[in-house]
């Protein structure tokens, strides 16, 4: 029989919150983590909101963040979200046998050193064009070392591994949206094989910078609603326009059932069962029948041994995109058939906006919580659900309700499409 995998510590910084029990107390009271761009100087732009992290100090977190203090959002975010799990998981981590503890997590670019970056630039170009030897000279001097290498993907998961003495597998997971649902998932099966017995899994991302906002808007994929930020995240709404941007990071310990017995842990849910699949169909836009998001919820269905039925709660993607939303609603349909109106589903993306890497780590979270607590978090902005939106997405207000297995999903842009069911532990 393959060997359990449950949670026992928990970690996350959101737009809406420092760490697991702020943030969730605010998805609850269905409060917004929305605002003006202050990173960086985006007055020029055509979205100049985003759901920043406001205030953030790792110094809250670890007595070493003068360590950190050259390190991206990302990285910091990572560390701060694993500290916490950690610690709520009561791991000695000198006591584990570190060749089975490893790592996992999604994530993405971390933030780059723009003002450098474009001052060397300019200060290399002549005529229109950039003198590459000119611009090789000053660079040596010029570019921070440690902010340009933090800008790999791979760096945060590094880093944690480096902190906590994890030398098992060590994985950065890279499928944009769905990276960190796919991280805890793919992090799972190295448990269950019997390689790893502890994995701290999630993901952190922050892309609120000159570039990632650059990008999301050439893709016409983010809100405008510039005059009204705290209701521009509107996912299922007729009048949505696109997504906000996000920062922030989830972690969750991941451990073999057996050895959380042995050290006496406290089990706060299990990870019961995960799909993955990729539309193979356009970057930009899921398939227009859903395609690879059904594909996904069914393999973790599957997985998990249960039936549609024992789904109590749905922590939808919903971006608050006009495609997305009602392609996921179209999907949720085909799978639960008759039963897709009878299963709440709400989308925290509404609150915190879209985390990127980080988002399905933290929504795997929330799911967890709503099975604690047996309180589903709300959909806020919902006003008038648009036409091909038709479900029982719990708009504005947070709804009591017993639930044992939660289905969470995430889908990114190229694709990609994992799926998460989330259960309470049974012994």
């Amino acid at each position: 029989m393959r060997r359990r995998v449950v949670v026992t510590g928990m970690g996350m910084i959101t737009p809406v919150g420092k760490d697991v029990e702020s943030s969730w107390s605010a998805l609850l009271s269905g409060k917004g983590g929305v605002g003006p761009i202050t990173l960086f100087d985006a007055g020029t732009f055509a979205t100049r909101i985003a759901a920043e992290v406001p205030d953030f100090d790792l110094a809250a977190y670890r007595p070493d963040a003068a360590r950190w203090v050259d390190h991206s959002r990302t990285s910091q975010f990572a560390l701060a979200a694993a500290t916490q799990a950690v610690a709520q998981a009561g791991l000695d981590v000198a006591g584990l046998d570190p060749s089975r503890f490893g790592v996992y997590l999604g994530s993405g670019e971390g933030q780059q050193d723009f003002g450098r970056f474009v001052a060397l630039v300019h200060g290399s170009s002549r005529e229109g064009k950039v003198d590459t030897a000119r611009f090789t000279r000053q660079g040596v001097h010029g570019l921070h070392p440690v902010r340009e290498a933090d800008q790999e993907p791979g760096n945060a998961a590094g880093h944690l591994a480096s902190v906590f003495g994890a030398r098992g597998a060590n994985l950065t997971c890279q499928t944009a949206c769905a990276a960190s649902a796919q991280a805890v998932g793919e992090a799972c099966e190295f448990i269950r094989r019997g390689e790893l017995d502890v994995v701290l899994a999630g993901g952190a991302h922050s892309m609120i910078h000159p570039l990632g906002v650059t990008g999301f808007i050439l893709l016409t994929a983010m809100s405008t609603r510039n005059d009204d930020p705290a209701r521009a995240s509107r996912p299922f709404d007729r009048d949505r326009d696109g997504f906000v941007l996000g920062e922030g990071g989830g972690v969750l310990v991941l451990e073999d059932l057996e050895h959380a017995r042995a050290r006496g842990a406290t089990i706060l849910g299990e990870v019961a069962g995960h799909g993955s699949t990729a539309d193979a169909f356009r970057l930009t836009d899921s398939h227009d029948e859903g395609r690879g998001a059904v594909a996904a919820m069914r393999i973790a269905l599957e997985d998990a041994g249960l039936e549609p039925s024992d789904i109590g709660y749905i922590n939808a993607h919903g971006t608050s995109t006009p495609s997305n939303d009602s392609i996921e609603t179209l999907a949720i349909k085909k799978v639960f058939g008759e039963g897709a109106y009878a299963t709440p589903i709400s989308s925290t993306k509404s609150m915190t906006g879209h985390l990127v890497s980080a988002g399905g780590a933290v929504e795997a979270v929330a799911s967890l919580l709503a099975i604690r607590d047996g309180l589903l978090p709300p959909t806020i902005n919902l006003e008038n659900p648009g036409p091909d939106c038709d479900l029982d997405y719990i708009p504005h207000k947070a709804r009591e309700r017993r639930v044992d297995a939660v289905l969470s999903n995430s889908f990114g842009f190229g694709g990609q499409n994992t799926a998460l069911i989330l259960r309470r532990f049974v012994d």
